[in-house]
């Protein structure tokens, strides 16, 4: 009898998929009919809503939810690790010490009924709250040293130690972090609430702050059992910018069993085990993980950093290397690799195509194989070092083995491409990388395709953006180079566009894993 429901299952699953791209191809029609109904009729009255709404349901078409492809425990996985950010989305990172260990479990116990999981992600977003530690704040809470000593060696040493490695020198240097960075304190615990409007938010946010308050000492806060070192707010309307005005959060990898579609580049889905602990990862193994399995399954490992934004700078330098406004948006472009649309400079590499920025669809649905020369796209565009989508000479398995779920952030206002004068006030990003090895994966990002142009045969030229820059007219270090016609261009002193405040490595634990070490 088994053997003959099989095919009745594989028959089912096929109809299901099947039924599931027919709605696809018809939402997607209908989307695409109303806004060009809207730019025929030239409505000006309320278009810029009705835009919005047809986004936000062309990103919810874009991330169509495929049950019967499942194979995670989804309900045990955070749901940071596979759900999309929303937008507009609304937020607090609050970031504790905990000088009791007894009362850090009980505080976990407190709130874990309300941490959220990624099985029913694809509905309607509540506020999510999701929770994540560091290896001081595991060894806080009273996690047995035989667990302890499982956690890979990185993790347990610290971003600050890894400074290194990661190029985390002269003005990012750890020893100029603000607190409670590294050694400037002592972050155990981080939790992040996030949601797509501003009550839910709220309401959230409250609910945290009351299960907190009886564990906080409000004058004396070293002597309370809970400290809280951040409650800091961030967030960004439907456009999804960044402070430096570009749209953000476009390209993530797939996770292969997670059963969420949202990935338009026609690239194999990754395997689950490059991104949650316990399943198979590209080479077909299951990677040790930390122990008992309980701890370490459906777990994941995030890297933190947290980058002030000089923006005014950027356009300042974006200006006086060009002839006029258009000329410095199109630097700017060619730096970031995209438009401010979302658009990438590779499919449109001399104007912003704000439709096909705003077209889910379409925006990331590309490769580097047509633009060989880097006259799209630079060699040394941020987009295309963090993901060179074959390019020449790259091998495909490196790529997919350095892929990283980004879910960063942003803070402050967004900065109109025309001011160069810093008004002072605190705007920037919280990047958010998540990987079952964030850690080894973090550190090759930043020392073989941010902080080296040898990859990119660029010598030693580094990322516009997250590089270490000095602004030396004579360094190659300094330099961007964009390929052109009759000659590349060389654009020299290139200035610390994103200055690194702090960061940590976090270990995101599945829910059994909270409930574990809330009971030890």
């Amino acid at each position: 009898m088994g053997n003959n429901k099989k095919p009745v299952v594989n028959g089912l699953k096929e109809d299901a998929n099947h039924l599931i791209e027919k709605i696809e191809d018809k939402i997607k029609n209908s989307i695409n009919n109303l806004s060009n109904e809207l730019d025929n009729h030239k409505v000006s009255y309320k278009k810029d809503a009705l835009s919005n709404q047809l986004s936000h349901l062309q990103r919810k078409v874009d991330s169509i939810f495929h049950p019967n492809l499942v194979t995670m425990e989804l309900e045990e996985i955070q749901s940071i690790i596979l759900r999309r950010r929303p937008a507009p989305y609304y937020g607090t990172l609050v970031a504790l010490k905990v000088n009791n260990a007894n009362t850090g479990r009980q505080l976990l116990r407190s709130v874990l009924g309300g941490v959220s999981h990624s099985l029913t992600w694809h509905n309607d977003m509540d506020a999510s709250l999701n929770i994540v530690m560091t290896f001081e704040g595991l060894k806080a809470l009273g996690v047995p040293q035989d667990s302890l000593d499982s956690f890979p060696d990185n993790f347990k040493a610290g971003m600050e130690s890894a400074a290194k490695k990661l190029g985390d020198v002269g003005i990012n240097d750890p020893k100029n972090w603000h607190a409670p960075f590294g050694k400037k304190g002592e972050i155990h615990i981080c939790a992040a609430i996030i949601a797509d409007n501003e009550d839910k938010w709220q309401t959230k946010i409250q609910q945290l702050r009351q299960d907190i308050s009886p564990y906080v000492n409000e004058i004396h806060p070293e002597e309370g059992d809970i400290e809280i070192l951040i409650d800091h707010q961030f967030g960004s309307d439907d456009s999804a910018k960044n402070v430096f005005g570009f749209r953000d959060g476009i390209s993530n990898p797939e996770v292969a069993g997670s059963g969420i579609s949202n990935n338009p580049e026609d690239e194999k889905p990754i395997a689950s085990g490059e991104f949650v602990m316990g399943y198979k990862s590209e080479d077909g193994t299951v990677r040790p993980m930390p122990q008992p399995e309980v701890l370490g399954k459906n777990g994941s490992f995030m890297v933190l950093r947290k980058y002030q934004c000089n923006v005014a700078d950027f356009n300042r330098y974006c200006i006086d290397h060009t002839e006029n406004q258009q000329e410095a948006d199109k630097l700017a472009a060619k730096m970031f690799g995209r438009w401010r649309s979302g658009a990438p400079v590779t499919l449109s590499p001399d104007y912003d195509d704000e439709t096909l920025g705003a077209d889910d669809s379409r925006n990331n649905k590309f490769d580097y194989t047509g633009d060989v020369t880097g006259k799209g796209c630079p060699f040394g565009a941020h987009a295309r070092r963090m993901n060179p989508r074959n390019s020449k000479d790259f091998i495909l398995s490196d790529i997919r083995l350095h892929r990283i779920i980004r879910r960063s952030v942003s803070f402050g206002d967004i900065v109109a491409p025309d001011i160069t004068v810093d008004d002072g006030k605190e705007r920037g990003l919280y990047f958010i990388g998540i990987n079952a090895q964030a850690m080894n994966t973090l550190e090759f990002l930043q020392s073989q395709w941010i902080n080296d142009g040898n990859f990119m045969n660029l010598g030693e030229e580094r990322d516009p953006l997250l590089g270490v820059h000095n602004g030396d007219n004579e360094a190659e270090s300094d330099t961007f180079t964009e390929p052109s016609d009759p000659i590349r261009k060389r654009h020299k002193g290139i200035l610390q566009f994103n200055t690194l405040q702090g960061g940590e490595y976090l270990f995101i634990p599945s829910i059994s894993a909270l409930k574990w070490i809330s009971e030890l």
